[in-house]
């Protein structure tokens, strides 16, 4: 920026708005600090004054991204100064030049200069927050070089005028004084944009817009403000001076680029003051924490924690406004202690052959942070355990070191160990950390000594023979020994195991003898080894059982004869080529003693060769076939003899059942061939004869019953009349009878009497079978209502039997009375009505009744009988 004075001479000073820039006195506009963003253009003012003169002069700067445009230059006036824009050189291409106009005098003529027209320039303006007022509080006045011709209206657009927030700002629409309504708060907005309008009373614009910046002077209204009231943090014991620990943050809501937030960071206090007070120190500008003496001992204290004080106005105790936090700061472990023997020298013993018992226990001291590397015990044995019967195995909640017993030890050959067990870390010392004698101690362990088992030297013992040996065959001395050498015992001997029971034993000595043939062939024996089991126990206290298994080989001897396979073949009738059988032998025996085989055909009986022969194919397998062209169908039991490879031969006659068949032209026997050829063994015709007999039996039954039930039936007399049986007849149920002259009748006929004294009141004498006798009545068997048609007979035979068995019955060649429908009908008796005519009645009318009435019609008509 350059100013062009009235006395050249003149000394002008420059100051920039912007802390951020700075003025030199040529007029050089440089950056005092670092910009961190340009994305919008910056604008700032630029003051100027003179050293003769206490007037003050001002233009604003606006600076951008270089390559950006930025909007055209404006003329400016403030105060009786014009500005205009020249160019001038600079760090950047082309760089704009904000130039100071020379001040022209008022009603100066000498010059010989004119007054030129000036635009209507407003300057920035700067408010303060949180003013007091009184508002509306005057900022500024807005005027135009029309004013004086014409009448000018003013008005102002943008955020804080119409738009949100709205009526921060008012302007006078006829004096042009704009003014602010309320307090402003830097931290809701630090700056406005306005634009000012001048038209005519029509609304004709006068003047161009032009934009009004408004910045807000920043206060110290804001307290710095942690981000998070407690802050944790670490440090390994005996870090060095300034190690690092940890940063804590604090902001401040004001302007950072000026002291009103900028924070300072202190320490207030320290605890605990362990080994001194001051163990860390804090970077005021960073927040950053980190040691400033040495003697971090985490065994000693394992946490500090700190008081941190963030101020602003730069750390000013007096204009400044302070927070505070709290930093806990934990010392990390190191393995800077080693472990250590509670006692130089640890006892302990063991009984003889024990496994997995814990014998002793070894105790250690760590300081360091337990159940970490740096505290977990690793226990060796580096001496007196040559053969590996111990180790030790650490304790992980106690950190101990259980010794432990891996491999038997025998009191007879070892009595006493001693150890040297050395102790360490799972993590390596620190560096610089020397190991501890302490690390090291002796372990004696005493062996205890204990009754042992008997030993069999040999376990299992195998011994060779041939089969077939005898009893009370001596096979072998199957004795055991005591391992306990200084104790003088005694050993008996018994059988456990022996599953053919061809076997005893010596109980003094532990000879074996036989009970039994040994069979080699006996299910017993498995792969050619009869194996048995004896027990040998000595008499200490308590007594101890020794095991041991007897094996023994028997060797095969030719003892079994072979027998021919298969036992039944099937054979044309007709000799040829395809037509014959494959036979072969089994043999219980082994090798040399089976195959190969021998097939023969006996002499005798002379057929056997007259019609068979036997061909050799190997030693194991023969081929027999017809002799003769043609056999009858039928079965044969032809004789073979087998002989083994043995020495020396056992030889074996076997039958075969051959089955001799016709055939079809392809060798196969024909289905009329196979069931003629067929025949039964005696089991089977056994059988299928029981079964014809139990068939027969239970045919004979079924007709007896028959024939009983039929006897029943014929016995039992009708009960009526068989022309009145209607079990064979079609009924018909459904006839609904005459018309409606026929439906004319009293149903009060059939009603019960109320009483029956008509009937009590009659005198003794003969009464009629229709009447119920006056007398206790018998108990007559009820009819169900609904009963099963096959219980019809039943019910009536029960009626009969009941009759026979009453003595108030009449006698059985009257009429009985099975059922009583009642007594006492109103209609009274009409056995006592006489004929209405004295003559005979022709009665031939009932013939024209039809067929129900058919039979009464022969009854009365007197017409023929059928």
């Amino acid at each position: 920026v350059k100013f062009e004075a009235c006395h050249l001479n003149e000394r002008i000073s420059f100051e920039s708005s912007d802390p951020k820039f700075g003025v030199r006195p040529d007029g050089s506009l440089y950056a005092q600090r670092e910009v961190a963003n340009l994305s919008e253009p910056i604008q700032f003012m630029v003051t100027a004054r003179g050293s003769k003169d206490t007037h003050i002069w001002e233009t604003t700067v606006k600076l951008a991204l270089a390559g950006h445009t930025l909007p055209p230059p404006i003329n400016q006036i403030g105060g009786e100064a014009a500005f205009h824009l020249r160019s001038h050189h600079n760090h950047y291409p082309n760089p704009r030049v904000i130039t100071f106009p020379r001040r022209h005098q008022r009603g100066s003529s000498t010059n010989g200069l004119r007054r030129q027209k000036r635009d209507w320039v407003i300057p920035p303006i700067n408010v303060p927050e949180n003013s007091r007022g009184p508002f509306p509080q005057m900022l500024v006045r807005i005027r135009s070089d029309q004013d004086k011709e014409i009448e000018i209206r003013y008005s102002i657009t943008g955020a804080g005028a119409d738009q949100p927030p709205s009526d921060v700002y008012i302007i006078d629409p006829v004096t042009g004084k704009m003014s602010v309504t309320k307090p402003l708060d830097r931290e809701d907005r630090a700056s406005y944009h306005l634009r000012a309008h001048a038209v005519d009373v029509n609304g004709n614009q006068m003047e161009p817009p032009i934009d009004l910046y408004i910045y807000v002077i920043d206060m110290n209204d804001n307290r710095p403000e942690f981000k998070n009231q407690v802050y944790n943090g670490s440090v390994p014991e005996g870090s060095k001076p300034g190690t690092s620990v940890m940063r804590v943050t604090a902001f401040d809501a004001d302007d950072s680029t000026m002291p009103n937030g900028l924070v300072h960071y202190r320490i207030l206090n320290q605890s605990p003051h362990i080994p001194i007070p001051n163990m860390f120190t804090i970077n005021g500008a960073t927040g950053e924490i980190s040691t400033i003496a040495a003697g971090l001992d985490r065994e000693k204290v394992s946490q500090y924690t700190l008081i941190v004080q963030a101020t602003d106005m730069e750390g000013s105790l007096s204009f400044g406004l302070s927070n505070t936090a709290t930093a806990l700061i934990t010392v990390t472990d190191i393995n800077d202690n080693p472990p250590e023997f509670d006692s130089k020298t640890f006892l302990g013993e063991v009984p003889e052959n024990a496994v997995g018992v814990v014998v002793a226990n070894l105790t250690v001291r760590d300081r360091d942070q337990p159940h970490t590397p740096n505290w977990n015990a690793v226990y060796r044995i580096v001496g007196g355990d040559s053969m590996g019967h111990f180790t030790i195995r650490t304790d992980e909640i106690t950190n101990d070191g259980r010794v432990t017993v891996v491999k038997p030890v025998d009191y007879e050959r070892n009595g006493a160990f001693m150890l040297t067990v050395v102790v360490s870390n799972q993590a390596h010392l620190a560096s610089g950390i020397p190991s501890s004698l302490s690390s090291t101690a002796g372990v004696t362990i005493s062996v205890l000594d204990v009754n042992e088992a008997p030993v069999f030297p040999s376990n299992p013992k195998m011994i060779r023979f041939e089969e077939g040996v005898p009893a009370d065959t001596t096979l072998t001395i199957f004795a055991a020994l005591d391992p306990d050498r200084f104790i003088q015992q005694t050993v008996r001997y018994s059988k456990l195991s022996d599953p053919g029971n061809w076997l005893r034993i010596n109980r003094t000595n532990g000879q074996i003898t036989t009970t039994a043939i040994l069979d080699r062939e006996s299910p017993y024996v498995k792969n050619n080894v009869y194996e048995a089991t004896f027990l040998a126990v000595d008499n200490g206290s308590p007594p101890a059982t020794g095991t041991g298994t007897l094996q023994i080989y028997l060797i095969d001897v030719n003892d079994n004869v072979p027998v021919l396979v298969p036992k039944e073949a099937q054979l044309c009738e007709r000799s040829r080529p395809s037509s014959r059988i494959n036979i072969t032998a089994s043999d219980a025996d082994s090798e040399p003693n089976a195959g190969p085989y021998v097939f023969e055909l006996p002499s005798f009986p002379p057929s056997v060769r007259r019609n068979w022969t036997i061909t050799r194919l190997n030693g194991e397998y023969a081929q027999l076939r017809l002799r003769i062209p043609y056999l009858e169908a039928g079965v044969y039991r032809v004789p073979i003899m087998v002989s083994d490879s043995g020495n020396p031969p056992l030889t074996n006659r076997s039958m075969i059942r051959v089955k001799v068949c016709p055939c079809d032209e392809h060798g196969d026997c024909t289905a009329v061939g196979a069931v003629a050829s067929a025949s039964l063994g005696t089991g089977a015709i056994i059988a299928i004869l029981i079964c014809i007999i139990i068939l027969l039996s239970m045919v004979l039954l079924f007709v007896v019953w028959m024939k009983r039930r039929e006897k029943e039936r014929q016995t039992k007399p009708l009960l009526i009349d068989p022309e009145d049986d209607v079990r064979d007849n079609i009924l018909k149920y459904d006839e609904e009878g005459g018309g409606e002259e026929d439906q004319d009748y009293d149903l009060s006929q059939l009603q019960q009497p109320e009483t029956l004294d008509h009937m009590m009141s009659k005198p003794a004498g003969v009464r009629r079978v229709d009447e119920r006798p006056i007398i206790p009545e018998s108990q007559y068997p009820v009819r169900p209502t609904l009963p099963h048609p096959g219980d019809i007979g039943e019910f009536i035979i029960d009626g009969l039997r009941a009759a026979d068995n009453d003595p108030t019955a009449p006698p059985y060649d009257s009429l009985l009375v099975f059922d009583y429908e009642g007594s006492g009908s109103t209609a009274g008796s009409v056995s006592s009505l006489d004929s209405s005519s004295s003559g005979e009645q022709d009665y031939d009318y009932l013939n024209d009744w039809g067929p129900r009435f058919k039979k009464l019609a022969d009854l009365y008509g007197g017409g023929e009988e059928d």
